[in-house]
């Protein structure tokens, strides 16, 4: 409560401080305005005075505020790459000046006039723009090179910059994070204000697939952050700015439709971005919306391992492998308006609205061959993932006088992720029926232990490779059967997790001189999360009545698509079974039928312990300097606090001889976090900075890691219990960079540097596994590790071939890469050995590489991105040998535009043209933990300016 009231009367001061000085009231000699070009609004123009001693530079918003000595006639130089530079006079007087809106005109006589007039080039000024007058270390990408490649979701956006590596799920990217660290460690901001996450997982990154890429404006990819940023970020930020008023009315829409070769279904794709000024340009408008509609499909190949047997050999042997078969329909819709009122120069307010909604309908049918128990097992489930994230923001920015400028926020987000399946209202969530059918014959293809293995962990070399797979079926008649496969098991998982925050913050500059400013400012969040997951309602066949056969019940057609698994070296269409019906897969679940067919409901006393809420409020203050030692050298430094008082109310579970009884439980954790931030900034010339930087972040723990229960997914062969440890301590981390960047002068840029990262108290995830009356466990907490490092090397250059005649100046590339290695100590829990490890989720190597094509209105792009491998699990009871890692992994998208007219253009894109594989593997690669396959898909469309 103390840390709310200190906030508040820093909002109460500042709006006093407001009042005093009045509207009418400012003194000074203050210039405002915008700059804009034929491209629209130009963040990073040079406004200069008249001799050139004093200058500043654009924001965002293509506006600036420049204050200026003296009274009276002065002349201002407004420069832009590809524009013409342009001088006026204006008057000044006392207060605020207004300069209106400055248009530049293009350069059409320059040597960048030809790329200007390209379709990727006015993008990439905006970004290197950007990024040459930040502060801090950072990359940027705007909205019309987004839409250049075939990136359907803000996460896909990020994934060609810079030390950016993405998560895919079934295909698709859906989370980001900075310099090969884990996920967690990324902070996700919506316009400056991190974001929500109702991640399934509990953890604090934010999943992005839910956003429309047509939804955002910029991409800033802070990796070396200022203190007015958020400081829970070790790996970097990722600050999606949103659409805001354009300078002048625009209209565009796009159509496409396409293709994708697994499902074998079409696809659709549509936007619609629209943005004009009124009232004499005071009130801004801006509205984008999108929507993105497909077909999808993926075959998953899963292995599990003996891992929780005594015997160090057979902990290597398989479980059970599954042959998986996803077939589904993926919606994506995204809203975003924007508004702006801008009352005079000195006072303006901002308004952002944002609305986005994924479907995943998604049909799954599972096959598994169970070596253990000798059977085979079919799964069927029909669910219906939603996820939304929507929120709105109110903001200000005012000019109290011509020393002082202050701006404020307030916001609200929700991000929610939940299972409403259609048809289970009464447990609302996932329905899986359970199939089995033994297996009397025996297996061929077993080690001379009795235990299945691949041929080279095999005591005796029997067992063949992963991705060859055969079952070993002694009688050959034995195959899954619809008549055989009897109804045992019926499960309803319920999932619904969200997440709200609640923001206020205000920010105030103090120019104290023309080379030294003070900006100082406070923010409050108040987080609120609950979480349903893994809560299942589980009904076991008690043999009271005659099992159903799935033959008996109402099946339909099995699932289309591409060969079943044709990716592997063997024939597996016995493994696809005609599922049941959605209506007879809810109808298991209605009480009548449960009674009938002899189905007792069971719930297991630990699932009760899943369930959690809580809260977490943050009081941040910082203070930080920006000062121009030489005209050369700039040096920002400054503090940020964070003071974080975390409460979270769940449940536990206390065994004693009498039995398992359930009781309340709250975790409380508060800590502070005090963030010491120093830059560097010399510029070695117009084209050329040399960057350097120490910063101290943080990264708070995962709600879910410390919950004071656990929870247990029974939906598999192999049942996953996942502890939650009260006791975990945020990481730190002390980081130190150096960067250096080359701006060439055809639009083209070198970059690199180096960095380092000091940790302590590493969190990490430590899977276990153990077998109990034939069923196969694993247990995973999350726990805190002494100190661990990080150290890389990063660089990318875009060279564009102008010197090259004809056709082939038109040739560019675009490439970027980073070399990372990380070191954790990880001690055994069952001996004294230690083992070393990388960071999980850390790859090593990170590349992007583009081939590009630009020359009289066509565009043609060829991507690549490479991830090296990653661990993704550690297990600190067996070592090394029994990590799960997720391989290395190379894809490739293409893109094609070609301008018909100045308002219509069409295109076509591909992804994944090497149908690239997403693999991981225990130990050894040739040891397959999972394998999935997604197919090519693709699409074409236009693009119409309507207005412009």
């Amino acid at each position: 409560m103390r840390n709310k009231r200190l906030l508040v009367t820093g909002l109460k001061s500042g709006l006093l401080l407001f009042s005093i000085t009045g509207w009418g009231q400012l003194m000074a000699q203050v210039v405002k305005g915008t700059i804009t070009g034929r491209d629209g609004l130009l963040p990073g123009a040079t406004i200069s005075s008249s001799n050139g001693s004093k200058s500043t530079t654009t924001n965002l918003d293509g506006t600036f505020t420049f204050l200026l000595p003296s009274l009276g006639k002065q002349t201002i130089t407004v420069s832009y790459v590809g524009y013409l530079k342009k001088q006026m006079e204006i008057v000044v007087s006392k207060g605020v000046n207004d300069a209106g809106t400055i248009e530049l005109s293009p350069d059409n006589t320059g040597p960048s006039s030809i790329l200007v007039r390209g379709t990727m080039a006015p993008s990439q000024i905006k970004a290197y723009s950007i990024k040459r007058n930040s502060v801090a270390i950072m990359d940027v990408i705007a909205a019309d090179a987004i839409g250049k490649l075939p990136d359907r979701n803000a996460a896909e956006a990020v994934q060609r910059m810079q030390g950016v590596a993405v998560a895919r799920y079934h295909g698709e990217a859906d989370q980001a994070t900075v310099r090969g660290t884990p996920f967690a460690w990324t902070s996700t901001m919506f316009n400056g204000s991190r974001l929500p996450s109702s991640n399934v997982l509990g953890n604090r990154s934010s999943v992005l697939d839910a956003v429309p890429s047509e939804m955002i404006q910029y991409v800033q990819v802070a990796k070396a952050l200022t203190p007015d940023w958020e400081g829970d970020a070790i790996g970097g930020s990722i600050n999606f700015i949103t659409r805001t008023a354009p300078a002048k009315r625009q209209l565009n829409a796009s159509l496409a439709g396409g293709y994708n070769s697994f499902s074998q279904n079409g696809t659709y794709n549509a936007s619609l971005v629209y943005g004009d000024r009124f009232f004499n340009n005071k009130l801004g408008v801006m509205l984008a919306g999108a929507i993105w509609d497909r077909q999808w499909g993926t075959d998953s190949y899963e292995i599990a391992y003996n891992t929780g047997l005594s015997d160090a050999t057979q902990q290597k042997s398989i479980s059970t492998a599954l042959l998986k078969r996803y077939m589904g329909k993926r919606q994506t819709y995204g809203g975003n308006l924007g508004l702006e009122y801008k009352f005079n120069a000195a006072h303006k307010i901002t308004f952002r609205g944002l609305m986005d909604k994924f479907n995943d309908i998604r049909p799954v049918y599972e096959s598994y061959v169970d070596y253990n128990n000798s059977r085979y097992q079919y799964n069927y489930r029909y669910s219906y993932y939603q996820t939304k994230l929507n929120g709105a923001e109110l903001g200000g920015e005012h000019q109290l006088s011509s020393k002082i400028k202050l701006d404020w926020s307030v916001s609200d987000y929700l991000s929610k992720y939940y299972l409403k399946t259609p048809g289970t209202s009464e447990n609302n969530g996932l329905p899986i029926a359970t199939f089995r059918q033994k297996i009397t014959g025996g297996f061929n293809n077993l080690s001379s232990d009795g235990k299945r293995y691949w041929g080279f962990d095999s005591p005796n070399g029997v067992g063949g490779e992963a991705l060859s797979f055969e079952p070993g079926i002694a009688d050959k008649s034995e195959v899954m059967d619809a008549s055989k496969l009897t109804l045992q098991q019926l499960v309803v998982s319920q999932l619904d997790t969200k997440e709200r925050d609640k923001t206020a913050q205000v920010n105030v500059k103090f120019n104290i001189n023309s080379r030294l400013s003070i900006k100082a400012g406070g923010k409050f969040r108040h987080k609120y999360r609950s979480s349903l997951y893994g809560s299942n309602f589980v009904y076991i066949a008690t043999g009271s009545a005659p099992l159903q056969t799935l033959s008996s019940l109402q099946t339909t057609d099995k699932p289309g698509g591409e060969t079943f698994f044709k990716n592997m070296g063997g024939h597996y269409n016995q493994y696809v079974m005609n599922p049941l019906t959605k209506q007879q897969l809810f109808d298991q679940f209605s009480a009548g039928s449960l009674s009938q067919n002899g189905f007792a409901n069971y719930t297991s006393a630990t699932n009760a312990t899943n369930p959690y809420t809580g809260t977490e409020d943050v009081t941040a203050g910082y203070v930080m300097a920006e000062y121009d030692a030489t005209s050369q050298l700039k040096i920002i430094g400054g503090v940020r606090n964070e003071y974080t008082n975390m409460t979270l109310n769940g449940n536990k579970a206390n065994t004693t001889s009498s039995g398992t009884t359930i009781e309340a439980a709250t975790v409380k954790s508060n800590y502070n976090a005090l963030l010491p931030m120093l830059h560097f900034k010399y510029a070695l010339n117009d084209k050329a900075n040399i960057r350097a930087a120490y910063t101290r972040t943080f990264i708070r723990a995962n709600f879910s890691d410390l919950t004071p229960g656990q929870s247990v997914n029974s939906t598999s062969s192999v049942i996953a219990i996942t502890k939650g440890n009260p006791d975990l301590k945020p990481t730190f981390s002390n980081n130190f960079d150096l960067m250096a960047e080359y701006y060439f002068n055809n639009i083209g840029m070198l970059s690199g540097g180096v960095f380092y990262k000091q940790l302590s108290n590493l969190i990490f995830s430590n899977t276990t596994a153990y077998i109990q009356d034939g069923t196969n466990y694993t247990v995973t907490q999350a726990n805190n590790l002494d100190n661990a490092h990080l150290y890389g090397v990063e660089a990318g250059i875009n060279k564009r071939f102008d010197f090259l005649k004809g056709f082939w100046s038109g040739f560019g590339v675009e490439v970027n890469g980073s070399y990372i290695q990380s070191e954790v100590n990880i001690p055994r829990t069952t001996s004294t050995i230690t083992d070393k490890s990388s960071l999980p989720n850390q790859s090593k190597v990170l590349f992007n590489t583009i081939l590009f094509y630009e020359r009289k209105g066509v565009m043609v792009r060829l991507a690549g991105n490479y991830r090296g491998k990653s661990v993704e699990t550690i297990n600190q009871k067996l070592g090394k040998d029994f990590y799960i890692w997720t391989d290395k992994n190379f894809t490739v998208d293409a893109s094609a535009t070609v301008t018909l007219t100045k308002s219509l253009k069409v295109f076509a894109e591909l992804n994944n043209l090497t149908n690239q594989p997403l693999k991981t593997y225990m130990g050894d690669q040739r040891r397959i933990a999972t394998a999935e396959w997604y197919g090519i898909r693709g699409q074409a469309g236009i693009r119409w300016d309507i207005i412009h």
